[in-house]
This record gives structure tokens, sequence and C-alpha cells, in this order.
């Protein structure tokens, strides 16, 4: 599923396998392999092996088998504060007895390095940061944001060019949160240092990364750039946990031309694209986006699907109106329309018929 790990790699995993109690494998034959400057994030739920991998790369687990490179060197065997990789945790794990200054100029007095470079480099992670002023503070007296900011600070004072980030956002309040995401992303574009970012929070990832990395289960099920993993989910699991989804059972009846006409359970026919299906008579789990259903009869587009709907909920969300329906016989259907002066309010109740695109709906595993 991942990428075989090439001689240019700036973190490579190479069949990397971690057991907790030699039977159970946490992670499961990890192939992986990321270039210099590159944001990757890896997602998933709890439990899935994400935060393993990164404890690994930072040196704090080790590998039951496998190794891991940095810079095309295996760093198996080398303890975490020899491996030059700053980290950002969730908890900020700031020294609250130390001011601001002090917390970053501790990384560099452990690399021993004289007060006054110390003194120049703490300056000059706190303005990346926006934090000039802040340095005599203690961490108590500052914000969530702002302690989260001087986390980050102290994992670029100095010059780290591998950054491992675990849910470092998590704590704070939403807003802060979108904000933090954008300011992380243009301080790594302008350092071009390379990120490691574990989190759940899909919008995140999706928002941030130049690549993501879906586990489920030990492994990678998908690893593409954002809009890839979003409009071409490569199994089932990637298309439920990425975005928001509607789907349907049904079975394959015939494969031809490109297309996968499938039988929904409910008894209805509908043209999908193929994505892991292989032969007539396969049971599938059919994938479509809520923004890609029209139900504006004017605005179905030629060649698309039409069913029969029902509208069960109608929910105004500001910025788009979402609805639900039933549809062949799932009571789940979601549709999203953008809130436009002259889009239509469904009515509870109602009877429509929605329509869509065979190539805006993949046939999955079941």
């Amino acid at each position: 599923m991942a990428d075989t790990a090439q001689d240019d790699a700036f973190v490579a995993f190479e069949r990397v396998q971690k057991s907790y109690d030699g039977e159970t494998l946490v992670v499961k034959d990890l192939n992986l392999s990321m270039p210099r400057g590159e944001f990757l994030t890896m997602l998933g739920p709890s439990g899935s092996g994400k935060t393993t991998c990164l404890m690994m790369l930072a040196g704090f687990e080790t590998a039951t088998h496998g190794e891991i490179k940095l810079d095309g060197k295996p760093i198996n065997n080398i303890p975490p504060h020899k491996r030059g990789i700053g980290m950002v945790f969730q908890n900020y794990a700031l020294f609250p007895h130390m001011t601001v200054a002090e917390n970053l100029s501790f990384p560099l007095e452990v690399r021993k390095m004289g007060k006054s470079e110390r003194e120049k480099k703490v300056k000059r992670a706190l303005e990346m940061v926006q934090m000039g002023d802040f340095g005599g503070r203690r961490p108590a007296q500052l914000s969530g944001g702002q302690q989260q900011r001087i986390a980050l600070a102290r994992a670029l004072v100095f010059e780290a060019e591998l950054v491992l980030m675990d849910e470092p956002l998590g704590a704070l309040d939403k807003q802060l949160r979108e904000h933090m995401q954008f300011e992380i992303k243009r301080i790594a574009d302008d350092l071009g240092i390379t990120v490691v970012y574990v989190t759940h929070d899909q919008t995140e990832a999706l928002t941030m990364s130049d690549r993501v990395a879906v586990f489920d289960d030990g492994r990678i099920q998908q690893l593409a750039p954002p809009d890839v993993l979003y409009e071409s989910p490569e199994n089932s699991f990637v298309a439920q946990f990425i975005g928001e989804n509607n789907t349907m059972m049904g079975t394959v009846k015939e494969l031809n031309n490109g297309l996968a006409l499938v039988q929904l359970d409910g008894g209805e026919l509908i043209d999908c694209k193929p994505v892991n299906v292989s032969k007539p008579g396969e049971r599938t789990r059919v994938s479509i986006r809520p923004e890609r259903v029209e139900f504006n009869p004017e605005r179905l587009q030629e060649g698309a699907h039409t069913l029969k709907a029902e509208v069960l909920e109608f929910i105004y969300m500001g910025d788009i109106f979402r609805t639900r329906l039933k549809v062949a016989g799932n009571d789940e259907f979601i549709i999203k329309t953008r809130n436009a002066p002259d889009q239509v309010r469904l009515e509870p109740g109602s009877q429509i018929e929605i329509g869509w695109l065979p190539d805006d709906c993949r046939a999955l595993d079941a």
C-alpha cells in the first residue's frame, strides 16, 4: 500500500514492525519514505499505529523489526537526544519553573552551545512564531495558543531539519486551532523543514499536508495528497474516514467499459466506477459524497443516475444546507448544498428525485 523507500528519501521506514507483547503487531510491515521538506500527516483512529510510528521515529520506542533511516543513515540504535529531531506534544511539555527564553535555551545547553549563540537562536525562534516579546514570561502566564507557539519554537530552536508533532493542537479551541494550522504550515514552508504530524482530525490533515498516510489496524490503508484521498479513496475504510460519505450495499451485476453495474439491496440498478471489485456476483459498498448529489432537475447532467428520495430532515448550517434523505432503503443519506439566494430549501416529508454521475460513485470493498 505504501511506497517503497527510495535511496534519496530523507525519512524512511523499511519493513518496520512493532509489538509490545511479542504476539500482537501494533505496526505491521510499514514501508514509507518521505522526501526532504515534505509535510506528511499520519491520520487514523485511536490504536491504528500512527503515534507508535511517530514514537519510533523520535526514538522513544524501539522497532521490533525493520529499519528506520534518517537522511540515509539507520537510526534504530541512536538515542532520542542525538537524533537532532524537534518534538511538539499536545500538552506542550514546557518547564513551568523556567521562563520562555530558558525553556528554549534548554535544548541548546544540552547540546553544549555557547551563551551568545544560544541567545541569538532563542531570539530568532521566538520571532519565527511571533512571540518575540514573551521571553521573560513563565508558561503559566501564557494562553494555550501562546504556549503551543512556544512549544513549536522550542522544536525549531536548534534548527532541526525534522520536526515531529503529536496532536499538537488538540487542546485548543476551534478558531485558534484553525489559525494555528495555517501558522504551522506557513512556518514549515518558510523554513523548508520536514514535518511528520500525527492527528485523528481529518480536516486538519487535509488542510495542512502535502501527503496523508491513513492508518488502520497497524497498516497504511492509503498514502496520497489530500485531494486524491478525498476524491479517490482506495477502499471503504478511507472513504468512510475521510470526509462525509453516503454508502449503500449492493451486488456487482456486470463489469464493462470501465463501469460496474451494481444492483442495490433495494433492487435499484446504478453504474459506478469499480475501485476494488473484480467480478460479477461480488458484494460491494457503493460510496458517493454528499456534495456530488444533485436534486435540481435543471442542474442534472446528461448521463446522471436518478433515484427517488424522501426528505427526512433539513438542517441550516450557515454556509451550507445539510439535508437527510431516505434513498434506496438508507435513511441516513445526506446531501449538502451551498447556501445561495437561488438555492431551494427542501421540506421534510416531500418526495424528490436525486441524481449523480457514475464517475462520482465508487464501488468499494464490502
